[in-house]
């Protein structure tokens, strides 16, 4: 009687040809993955590293903290900082109440019926109009219809419009993924339901409501379309370097979005690198911002109890 040798260690657990097919697969799947990730990332790094190399000659502390001068072709950007911030604090003031609020109702308390699915569907319609939309319905809304004129107050409402229904689908997400047992236990125990979302949802949709609204932030800063047509002017000429330049209920300002524009494409006789300097400024708040967003993203996200 023979009995069977037991199969070596090193046998018994060698990879098949199937095991090996599976890891070609996989490795050529991470390369190709890979690839489409490098192939978005690296021209980004260029051109960034473009436009601060050549915005280099330019950028100084002078260049920040001074007025623009001779139509904005000498002197710094001040004033374009500081328009820039009226606009965009402005807009986020009137937008992310509204926009949050609305969430809560259409995901918390609204029923599904026809209403609010054509209110579903303006919403998603309206997040996709251009932004170009917006700025001509800013000018007959706020500046000619409401009186407002051409103010930083028209432009910001008009962002504001224009960043509402992100705001809304943004939110209406973070509140989604908050699951429905918590609201249910809480419900079980005797709580109201604007106790369970004041104490319960809120709290735990926190962080995906504020980078949503934060990352608003960087959009609102960059466009120019809407705030060329309501408010913003290309070249404004105010004393002093404060933060009180300009009264957002009665004048225009310049913005970082605008002044680019109006530099890098009807200036006359503007040094070949300010361009790219106001460029480099205007990418730098936006990243900023952007990693502002993440981190409070990140601190919240590590407080969840979930």
């Amino acid at each position: 009687m023979t009995v069977a040798s037991n199969p070596s260690p090193r046998t018994q657990f060698a990879e098949t040809r199937l095991v090996r097919k599976k890891h070609r697969s996989e490795l050529i799947a991470k390369c190709f993955f890979g690839v489409m990730a490098a192939a978005m990332v690296i021209p980004l790094i260029l051109i960034v590293v473009h436009v601060v190399k050549q915005g280099m000659p330019s950028l100084s502390w002078e260049f920040l903290t001074t007025n623009p001068r001779l139509g904005g072709i000498r002197g710094g950007i001040w004033s374009a900082i500081v328009g820039t911030l009226y606009i965009v604090t402005i807009s986020l003031c009137v937008s992310a109440p509204i926009g949050v609020l609305s969430a809560v109702y259409l995901n918390e308390y609204a029923k599904e019926n026809w209403f609010t699915r054509i209110v579903h569907l303006a919403v998603v319609n309206l997040a996709g109009v251009p932004s170009i939309v917006h700025g001509l319905f800013g000018l007959g809304a706020f500046v000619y219809a409401a009186g407002m004129g051409k103010s930083i107050l028209s432009a910001s409402l008009t962002l504001s419009i224009m960043t509402l229904p992100v705001i809304i689908a943004s939110t209406k997400e973070a509140l989604a993924s908050v699951p429905v047992s918590f609201r249910e236990a809480c419900w079980n125990v005797g709580a109201t339901r604007w106790q369970t979302i004041r104490r319960i949802v809120l709290p735990n949709s926190i962080s995906g409501i504020l980078t949503g609204v934060i990352l608003q932030v960087s959009r609102t800063a960059g466009e120019t379309a809407p705030v060329m047509l309501t408010g913003v002017a290309t070249f404004k000429a105010v004393e002093g370097t404060g933060l009180f330049l300009y009264n957002p209920f009665t004048d225009q300002s310049m913005a970082l979005s605008m002044h680019l524009y109006y530099i890098a494409t009807q200036a006359n006789n503007a040094p070949p690198s300010l361009p790219y300097a106001i460029a480099t400024v205007l990418l730098s708040v936006v990243l900023l911002v952007n990693a502002s967003a993440i981190g409070l993203r990140a601190y919240l996200r590590s407080r969840k109890k979930w």
